[in-house]
Formats: structure tokens, sequence, C-alpha cells
């Protein structure tokens, strides 16, 4: 009756009364109206549909009315993002106490001069506030609760019901909106207190609590641990391929602690290489609808932050059965393929099996084998193992660039801390042939495991990257003209290889990291769903997540759905249907979980950044112009650390041109433009904030361009 009910709405030209959906509906009895009138309930709380002071039903898509998010600004105002519509302003003065990342109902009042729409927030239909992150602050008699986030421009007052909360100033907690006391102001419950703001480590568990991201287990799930066996026993190992005997290790950074994949090789008599990739089998312990696989879904992911990771799965498990440390038996799901010349998996297997890591090998180690044929000490007997992957990896990373892989190649930076959690240096992480050899392998055994199912018609979960917009790659084109960069070729070839050729030619210039890191922001984000439709990005027909199952739960999800297809032969209609059912949700969450844990990420980065500064304010730094606004323009130093000159602090009156993304001055005629190398001075640094400001000293190499500038 709902579909009825929004049908009828929909078809309307005008707002109904309950009467009038009724006699459209034609109900018999007393019965079916008493379920409408719930119905109709439902659909508003759901927002669905709008209830007005006149007593009408109207839907959101037609007329004024929309409904939407809203996404606040610090200095009071708004736009309400409305799901296939343009972003809507909302002035302070038509919040009508809606808060950041409301839903809301925006009823659209006109069009601005400046071409954007305007509206007021009509109604708050969910508020998006489960959790608030603050600092405490007595105001006289009051507990007030400063959020963290700026965005939120609200006064909170702790309920405190008589009880003494131990709470003083500076400390840091998570509470809960209860009800509105006056405009702007709220009384609001404790629910945490994670520490004094002073204290090492709780600025960064303030950003994890923000995204209401869990940092422990509960009860119930580590109750489960105890069943959880240390070592592999014989009984577990029956049914398995024992690979034991095979040569096989692992590959990771210098601090991994939970390890997903093991890798082997050997090269068969025709010439091919048989390719092997050994996934930890976390699906094997981590039973579907247990706690611990309830806790792993709703996590989604592994958090990694500056210096600490915050698991999908207890440490028994992740660093633990789970985890492929070397020298003991370790149960695991193997994707063997057969690779030739070109780089095309021509035969593959994928079975259950018992592997033996023989080395727990670092990159950093690998890459002294490949790269700079060094052999460290514990890696001679595995040094032309390592040889032959690297020989196979150039093949398949040929093969991948030939149909259009696009490698963006932007840096990262790692921040090291001290003991108590504070920066003491920022630098590039370092890739080189080892970390591309891992990332090969486990792309080729993704797509194996992936078309697999594919083509057995059944209900699984893929690794989507859809194709970038096509306005939106050709506004990048026209962008990169009024830098005076040309592009050859179609500007509605969005393909891969045309994307690939694009990076290609854009690297022998000066802006090319900014640019492709502008390049990579107008693509479409990587996400979860039960349906096939490729990975662009890797120029992939069809892919998914097998390689990570400790750290990523479509991965574990992968890992059952193997056992179910394939080892235990269930294809019933009973069990397809349920996995159809219940891979919509783990997507979506999946997806959700992941983009909130590389925010988490990012916001802890940039606060360790800010603070990094703090102890460099008055120091010189070279760094490259990564952005220019109409208030002055972004620098970012060779460590990524990123920082406003803001126009005021330039010695000079600078006109703003939008197009060329240019600030030129008045008097000096000196021009600052994207990619543009600059000396400049910190000024100003903020952790709280997560900002930095610079001055500029001068303008390096910019010699010759004063001489252009003024012929």
């Amino acid at each position: 009756m709902k579909e009825k009910i929004l049908e009828i709405l929909n078809n309307s030209n005008k707002a109904l009364t309950v009467e009038e959906i009724d006699n459209r509906l034609n109900l018999k009895d007393i019965k079916e109206t008493r379920e409408f009138l719930n119905l109709l309930n439902e659909l508003e709380e759901e927002g669905e549909i709008y209830h007005s002071n006149k007593n009408k039903y109207m839907p959101f898509n037609n007329g004024p009315l929309k409904k939407g998010i809203i996404r606040m600004n610090k200095k009071g105002f708004g736009f309400v993002e409305v799901e296939g519509y343009e972003d809507i302003f909302i002035s302070a003065d038509n919040i009508n106490n809606a808060l950041h990342n409301d839903t809301v109902v925006v009823e659209i009042l006109k069009r601005k001069d400046d071409g954007r729409l305007e509206g007021r927030i009509v109604r708050t239909i969910k508020r998006d506030l489960s959790t608030i992150v603050g600092e405490v602050l007595y105001v006289g008699k009051d507990c007030t609760v400063i959020p963290d986030d700026d965005k939120l421009k609200v006064e909170l007052i702790v309920d405190t019901e008589g009880e003494n909360l131990g709470l003083v100033d500076g400390h840091k907690v998570v509470v809960t909106i209860k009800k509105l006391l006056s405009k702007g102001k709220y009384s609001c419950h404790l629910e945490k207190i994670i520490g004094h703001k002073n204290d090492p480590g709780v600025d960064i568990l303030s950003i994890v609590y923000n995204y209401d991201i869990k940092d422990t287990f509960d009860e119930e799930t580590i109750a489960e641990l105890d069943n959880i066996p240390e070592s592999v026993s014989d009984k577990e190992k029956l049914g398995r391929r024992d690979l034991t005997n095979e040569i096989i290790f692992t590959i990771d950074g210098d601090d991994t602690k939970d390890i997903d994949d093991a890798i082997s090789i050997d090269k068969l008599n025709n010439g091919h290489y048989k390719l092997g990739v050994h996934i930890a089998d976390v699906s094997y312990y981590v039973k579907e609808g247990s706690a611990l696989d309830n806790e792993a879904m709703l996590r989604g992911t592994s958090v990694y932050l500056v210096d600490r990771v915050i698991p999908m799965l207890p440490h028994k498990l992740s660093n633990g059965i789970c985890s492929l440390n070397p020298n003991v038996d370790r149960l695991a799901i193997s994707c063997v393929m057969e690779i030739d010349e070109n780089g095309k998996t021509v035969d593959y297997e994928i079975f259950e099996s018992v592997i033996r890591s023989r080395i727990q090998m670092t990159y950093k180690k690998v890459n002294q084998v490949i790269e700079e044929n060094v052999i460290p000490e514990g890696y001679e007997e595995f040094a032309d193992k390592l040889r032959l992957m690297d020989e196979l990896s150039k093949i398949i990373r040929k093969a991948k660039d030939m149909r259009g892989y696009i490698n963006f190649d932007v840096d990262e930076a790692k921040i090291i801390v001290d003991e108590k959690c504070h920066p003491i240096d920022i630098v590039l992480r370092n890739r080189g042939r080892g970390e591309n050899l891992i990332e090969d392998f486990m792309i080729c055994a993704n797509e194996c495991v992936a078309s697999h199912i594919f083509y057995m018609n059944l209900p699984f979960i893929y690794r989507v990257h859809e194709y970038p917009k096509e306005e939106k790659i050709r506004d990048f084109l026209s962008y990169l003209q009024t830098l005076g960069i040309t592009v050859k070729g179609n500007i509605k070839d969005v393909s891969p290889k045309s994307m690939q050729n694009l990076l290609n030619s854009l690297k022998k210039e000066k802006e090319y990291k900014i640019l492709s890191s502008q390049l990579l922001r107008n693509m479409q984000k990587a996400i979860y769903l039960p349906q096939n439709l490729g990975h662009y990005g890797l120029a992939s027909k069809c892919y998914t997540h097998f390689t990570s199952p400790i750290r990523r739960y479509p991965d574990t999800t992968v890992h059952r759905l193997l056992r179910t297809y394939l080892f235990n032969k269930d294809m019933t209609p009973e069990t397809l249907a349920k996995w159809e059912e219940k891979l919509v949700f783990i997507a979506d969450n999946s997806s959700q979980k992941e983009r909130e844990s590389i925010d988490c990420e990012r916001d802890v980065e940039s606060m360790k950044m800010a603070e990094y500064m703090e102890d460099h304010v008055g120091e010189t730094f070279e760094g490259m112009i990564s952005g220019v606004a109409n208030f002055g323009m972004f620098v970012q130093l060779d460590n990524l650390v990123e920082g406003l000159v803001h126009i005021t602090d330039l010695n000079d009156f600078f006109h703003y041109d939008e197009v060329a993304q240019t600030l030129t001055g008045e008097r000096t005629n000196m021009k600052y433009r994207l990619g543009d190398k600059v000396l400049v001075k910190v000024i100003r640094a903020c952790k709280e904030e997560k900002a930095v400001d610079f001055e500029v000293i001068k303008k390096i190499g910019d010699e010759n361009e004063k001489k252009e500038d003024n012929k």
C-alpha cells in the first residue's frame, strides 16, 4: 500500500488531504483504513512525504519542497544537499535550529543574483547527531561542552541529573543531545569521558569518537574469543590441500602485525608462471551470525591512524590465529594461477589450504634484493624466488598498462611520533618495486576470484569504480587550457586508456603532482556493490576484494561466499535468496564505513601535521602552490603539509583571476599560479583547528618570469 500512496501523491498536481488519498485508494474496511493511516505516518517519519500545516500531504520531488542533508559552514550559514538536484543555500536566519548533517525539509524561496538557489529549513526530519565530541568548559555553574566540529554552532549544557560526574575544564567528552532549551541551546547527556585534552593520545581518540568509531569490543564479542584456538589442529586440516612444504612467504611493512596475504611462485616447463596467492581464512573462525561476525560487519574495516590501529577484529584473531605469521601452520584460501608471458591468466584453482610461511619479509629488504641486488641476512634462499616474482610483476604491470590501468602516483606522508604521540618528523612513504609486486599479485587474485563467481551468475559483492562524469573531465581539460596546457584527443573520450594518456602527457609539467591529485578528485569513488560494473581505475571488467579479510569485511564476505558456493556446493534457492538480500546491506555499510575511516584517518593526519608545524613557527620551507582562491593561496611543502597564505599577508593588493586561477599584484605585477615554487615562512599553526598559515618569502626561480611580465 505504501507504493500506492506514493504513486497517488506523485501523480497529483496538488497537495492532498487524508480523505482525498483515502478516496483514491478505494479502501474496503476499517482494517485497511487503519493500516493506511499507520503507513501515512510512517512515510512522514521516514521523510518520504511532507505533512503541511494545512493538514495536507505532498511528495518532495514536486514543487518547492525538497528533502536533503544540511552541511553547515562555521560562519553560520549552510547548504542543503538534495540527491539528483542542485545544492540550496540557507542563510543563518533560515536555519530553524537545524544542525550540521541533519536530514531536513527545505522550501525553495528564490534564485539569488549569483545563480544559487536559496531556501529555508521547514522541518528537521532526522537529527544525525547520535554523539557529539567536545571540550568541557564551566561557565558559572553550568557545565558546557564546546563541540570539536566548529560547524556545530550550538551551546551544550550537560544535564548532570544531580550526579557528580567529576568533569573539569579541558576534559574531552562524548555527549548526546537531549532537548532544545532555547534557540541554539541544548541540554545534553554525558556518554563518555575520553580523557583530558593534554593527555597523550586523547586528541586522536577525540577524532575517532567524532566519527562514532568503536575502539573497544563488547563483552559478548570478547567472550567468543575463548572458543578461538591459538594453533591449527590436525582435525582442522582435514579436507584441505597441504602446502606446508612449499616455499611460501609474506611481504609487508616493517611494523605490520595483521598479515593477510602470502605468496609463492614457480616457473613451469611451458615458460608460464605459477603464482600462488594465499589469503588468511578468516571466515573459518568468524562464523556467520556470531557476535564476532556482527561486530566486524558493523565496523566494516580496520582504521589505521598515526600511532595505532583500531582493528575490525580483536587482536587474538587479527594478530594471532588469522595472521599468517612465519613458521606456524595457518588455514588459508589459495588462488593459484597460471600466467603466460603476456600477463594473461590462462588457468587457475581456488581451494582451501594449510600453509606455513617461511619468513616475514619487509618491503625495505625485498627492494634491496630486486632493486639493488643486495641480499640481506636471512633472504639468501629466497633471492631467486624474489627475482622471479619481480620478473612476473613487470609482465603483469605492462599488461595492465596496455589495457588502461591508471596510476595516479600520489605521494603519501608518514608521520613519525614519539612515545607521547607528539609528531617529531614527517617523511614520504617509499614505494618501490616490492610494493608494486604485491599490488600486482593481489589485483590478479581479486580479478580471478571475481570473474569465477561472476560467470557462475551467483550473488556476490564487487569492488566497483564507475566511469567519471564527462562534464567533470571537460571542466578539468578547460582548466588545463587556462594554465596554458594543451591536451590532444577527444574530450568526450573518458575511457581508462584516455585518462592514462592524459596523465602521461601531464608528467612533463611542473604542476604534475598537483594536477594528478586534482584529476583524481574528479574521479568517482570506488564502492562496494552486489552488481558488477567493472573497475575504471584498474581498467578491469570484473573486480572484488578477496585479499584482506582481516581488515575489510567485504573480503571476509567473499571468503564466506567461496566456501558456500565452491567448497560446500550450497547453491540452493534459499541460500541464493538470502545472499541477494544480505549483500545489499553489506555493500552499502562497507562503503559507508570505508568513507568514514578514510575521513577519520585524514583528520588525524591533518591535526598531527598542524601539531608538527607548531614546533616550526618562524622557520622557512620550500613548497609548491597547490590551490588559488580569492582569499589567498594554498602551498604544499615537500613533506605534504599544506598551509594557507592569506591574501592580506601578501605585500601588495592582489587581483584574483577565477578562470586562470591566478593572483596578480597591482603594484609589483607579481603573479602566483598553480605549480609555482615558493619559499614560505610558517607564521601560525593550530593543532585544534588543523590549520597552518604561511607567508611568502620569495618566489623560487621567478627572475625570468619577472622579465617576461615586464616585456
